[in-house]
């Protein structure tokens, strides 16, 4: 049976649009777009994510040595379109064992990025960018002769994790990677791509789907 969609800030069950009301709504949360099943690896996923999407498809692209593409989610219905994208990539550690990092694209208030960061409400906060910036990113399109940097300021309190968040193209974007150690693949000022261009040909490699996408 297909898994029922969720909030995307809590991961709670939902109301369904109905007689009285055609909004999804949460009960801790109120009124929310609906946080999809995630989707598996594979072209087919990622068709159908770009297809729905209208904020940014981002991957880390070249991907680190050793990784995988392991996943998609999107929040959003058929009348909204995808609101916030989510990609997940994993690999061999820097130290032992696995990582992973998921990127999301997200308009401000949908809350997936702060849900996978462990932080409360929608948004990252009042004041978190009131310091010089932990990280930055090169971010492009497939096309784009020049991309753009974009500065990205660590938060969060979670010690199993490393949160990284900034804003590009009007919508924030967010970098969370477990273990807390695998932050440092940021420090390497990795360079994101935006999948959604027409006709591009990039040989995604896709692994096991991760189940960091669905907690």
């Amino acid at each position: 049976m297909r898994a029922e969609p969720t909030c995307p800030r809590c991961a709670g069950p939902l109301h369904a649009p109905g007689l009285w009301s055609s909004d999804w709504s949460c009960g801790a949360d109120g009124v929310v777009l609906p946080r999809q099943p995630s989707r598996r690896p594979g072209p087919g996923g990622l068709a159908a994510v770009v297809h729905d999407a209208r904020v940014p498809v981002w991957t880390p692209w070249p991907l680190p040595l050793g990784w995988l593409v392991t996943g998609f989610t999107t929040v959003g219905d058929e009348r909204s379109g995808a609101r916030a994208v989510a990609v997940a990539v994993s690999g061999p550690g820097l130290l032992s064992g696995p990582a992973d990092m998921i990127v999301i694209a997200e308009e401000p208030g949908i809350g997936l990025g702060a849900h996978y960061a462990g932080l409360e409400g929608g948004d990252p906060g009042e004041g978190f960018d009131d310091s010089p910036p932990h990280v930055k990113l090169d971010v492009s399109g497939p096309t784009a002769t020049s991309g753009r940097v974009v500065p990205m300021w660590a938060v969060g309190d979670r010690p199993d994790r490393a949160v990284f968040v900034g804003e590009a193209m009007g919508d924030w974007l967010w970098a969370v990677l477990w273990p807390a150690e695998a932050g440092v693949l940021l420090v390497e000022r990795q360079h994101l791509l935006d999948l959604r261009e027409p006709g591009m040909e990039i040989d995604l490699p896709y692994g096991a789907h991760t189940p960091r996408l669905d907690e």
